[in-house]
């Protein structure tokens, strides 16, 4: 007897290395090379780094420097997000041709319920495997997918066989799934999270299910209660396909450091052009501006206010991160700015899943 619905298809698409493989397919010259997406030898971060520079231990979030040095042979590229959005709306346009429940995570991840889908395929693992198809022959890229009752097992099965794979966890095997599974992989626990449970005895999923409820909200408080469910299978979250957008945001790193706040402003106003670039093509206004600051020795601040009414418009924008920039002395000098804005007009939109049982 499962404590855990078994009545869902849910399918986690994510695409492989896709900032790093779009590059690679625009431009011949990069195919089977390492690649990294942002950043330099010099300064800057990596934001994506292709299968072949990820042997080398290149990965996003790392310090260019860093990755050149694990890997000389390492080609930057800048990174272009408007390609990358066309070919996702490409990858979407797919995913709608089977179901309308699709929740995109970013640009190149997504939850598919295809539990009652348009093609009437009782299969997901087969659905599945006919979207990667679709998604190599139109676009050119591979996709992995992990498929499974619930968006937590879905996220986690799609990582197993990347890349250009996929991985069907059935009702039957979640339990057994999750406890062998390794507690650094299970999806929202991360380095902080694992180093904290490795403390207290916990290593695997079956570590994790020993523990009570109790113990879980004591070491982790809330969290305790997500872990404690998760690991018996229990993640309820429904495919939501109109995902709200709690905040929009555009920032940059400096080549060279910035310690004059007149180079600051012309740099503020440059991002707040973007912002509000960004919040036009959308319709959205927000009430909460954020300042974010990033100085040379990584270390970061965010300073915001909140005003009584929305605002989307540039001057407005500009205005009011000056004001925070103001608000208090530099620490040291600055290497990257952020302005992004919060607490949006977006409604909340409720989607009714209608749910139907079939074997997988």
């Amino acid at each position: 007897m499962f404590d855990f619905k078994t009545d869902r298809k849910i399918i986690h698409v994510d695409m492989d290395a896709f900032y790093a493989s779009v590059e690679q397919l625009d431009n011949p010259y990069l195919k089977g090379k390492p690649v990294a997406v942002g950043g330099n030898e010099i300064r800057g971060v990596v934001s994506a780094a292709s299968y072949e520079a990820r042997k080398f231990g290149v990965r996003s979030a790392i310090s260019g420097v860093l990755a050149k040095k694990r890997c000389p042979e390492l080609i930057f590229v800048p990174p272009r997000f408007d390609r990358y959005k066309e070919i996702s709306t490409k990858i979407h346009k797919i995913f709608n041709d089977y179901t309308d429940l699709v929740e995109p995570l970013s640009l190149d991840e997504a939850y598919l319920d295809v539990t009652h889908n348009k093609k009437g395929n009782p299969s997901a693992t087969l659905v599945a495997q006919e979207i990667r198809k679709r998604i190599f022959h139109e676009v050119g890229l591979t996709a992995s997918a992990g498929i499974s009752v619930n968006k937590f097992v879905a996220k986690i099965a799609s990582d197993f066989n990347k890349p250009n794979g996929q991985k069907t966890v059935t009702p039957n095997e979640v339990l057994p799934f999750l406890e062998e599974l390794p507690i650094r992989k299970f999806y929202g626990v991360g380095k902080v999270t694992t180093e904290k449970m490795y403390q207290i005895g916990i290593f695997s999923g079956l570590d994790l299910k020993s523990k009570s409820l109790e113990f879980l909200e004591k070491h982790f408080g809330k969290s305790g209660t997500f872990y404690y469910n998760v690991v018996r299978g229990i993640h309820d979250s429904e495919v939501k396909s109109n995902r709200i957008t709690k905040s929009v945001a555009a920032e940059h790193t400096f080549d060279e450091n910035l310690t004059s706040e007149i180079f600051m402003l012309e740099r503020l106003e440059q991002i707040a052009t973007v912002l509000e670039k960004r919040l036009k093509k959308h319709a959205i206004a927000g009430k909460t501006v954020t300042l974010k600051i990033k100085y040379s020795d990584f270390t970061q601040q965010t300073r915001s206010k909140t005003l009584p009414y929305f605002i989307s418009d540039k001057a407005l924008l500009l205005e009011t991160a000056k004001e925070l920039l103001y608000q208090e002395r530099m620490k040291d000098s600055v290497r990257l700015l952020g302005i992004s804005l919060n607490n949006l007009n977006t409604e909340i939109k409720k989607t009714v899943v209608v749910q139907l049982k079939f074997d997988f």
